[in-house]
């Protein structure tokens, strides 16, 4: 096999395993990580001549694909692809892949450390203390609560058993297929879920049809009392109407891993709000977790390339 392989995950480097694994397949290696926001020029700059790209979040938009007329291959080096024109590429003959399941484990722990440190107030404590104070406000318990889960995807589905170990409730959205129901979940619909629990944990992909699903018609029907946790893609919460239903006291608070757009900017609403607390996407960031989607990744990649790609998510487009 011959190609050449644009690398653009940020914890991908050259000599590691990832990269000798490709180069032992015969293809050649550029790597260009992403650490914050590229010109769409310099993306398209870096796929000129390149055959197949593993990519971190890089807006990959119809615009930028047509400009990259040897791309035969994408691979997310994760789950979401909503960065990615998928359409387009299927038009112009691109296999897109990502990596289903791939860092559930990382998410699920994650959120249940979101969770954690939401009821505790864990990070307004120790910023107290930095500041020169000693914050003694009371915390919650998780135990006896009921966690609502917004889609029940792999990283979802994972939560699941710990949350309960934690003795909490755990409901869910109905459009969930029977197989992959637990038979200790609740399933309802989503304005139930939202006025019973009193943690709502966000797990669905983004979609035309959750952009902006949680917005302020949904934050009044949640507790005064819950807080919102988001692990999975920035927009599917309206953040103008979060900010205003934490400062009316119309619910809790907010713990994001996410955010429409990233890195957060210096003028986001987001920012000094008391009770909303932003995570730099890190919910599927361990080494045991890169390590499996580099390796994972680059087996999808050169598959691909050879037309056995297993986890194409347009392959019917």
């Amino acid at each position: 096999m011959t190609g050449r392989v644009l690398i653009t995950t940020d914890y991908l480097r050259p000599g590691d395993d990832v990269d000798l694994f490709l180069k032992g397949s015969g293809l050649e290696t550029s790597h260009l990580p992403m650490t914050g926001r590229r010109d769409p020029g310099d993306l398209v700059a870096a796929l000129a001549g390149i055959d197949a790209a593993l990519v971190a979040n890089e807006p990959l938009t119809g615009d930028v694909l047509a400009r990259a007329p040897r791309l035969r291959v994408i691979v997310r080096t994760g789950v979401g692809y909503d960065s990615v024109d998928v359409a387009a590429a299927a038009r112009l003959g691109i296999t897109v892949s990502n990596l289903p399941g791939i860092n559930a484990n990382a998410v699920a722990e994650y959120t249940i450390g979101l969770l954690l440190a939401g009821a505790r107030r864990l990070v307004q404590s120790a910023s107290g203390v930095a500041q020169g104070n000693w914050p003694r406000e009371d915390g919650r318990e998780l135990r006896g609560s009921t966690l609502g889960l917004v889609g029940y995807g792999a990283s979802a589905r994972a939560v699941v058993p710990l949350a309960r170990a934690f003795g909490m409730n755990v409901v869910c959205t109905t459009n969930v297929p029977a197989g992959l129901r637990d038979p200790g979940v609740r399933f309802t619909g989503l304005p139930e879920l939202l006025s019973t629990s009193d943690y709502v944990s966000v797990h669905t992909a983004l979609t035309e049809r959750t952009r902006g699903l949680l917005d302020a018609a949904a934050f009044a029907r949640m507790k005064p009392t819950a807080l919102l946790v988001n692990t999975a893609r920035g927009a599917i919460v309206d953040e103008g109407a979060l900010v205003a239903a934490v400062r009316s006291g119309q619910i809790a608070g907010a713990a994001l891993d996410v955010v429409r757009e990233e890195p957060l900017p210096a003028d986001s609403p987001l920012r000094g709000v008391d009770g909303i607390v932003v995570y730099s996407h890190l919910a599927g960031q361990t080494a045991e977790a890169r390590a499996a989607a580099g390796l994972r990744g680059a087996e999808e990649l050169v598959a691909a390339l050879a037309g056995r790609a297993r986890f194409a998510v347009n392959a019917e487009k």
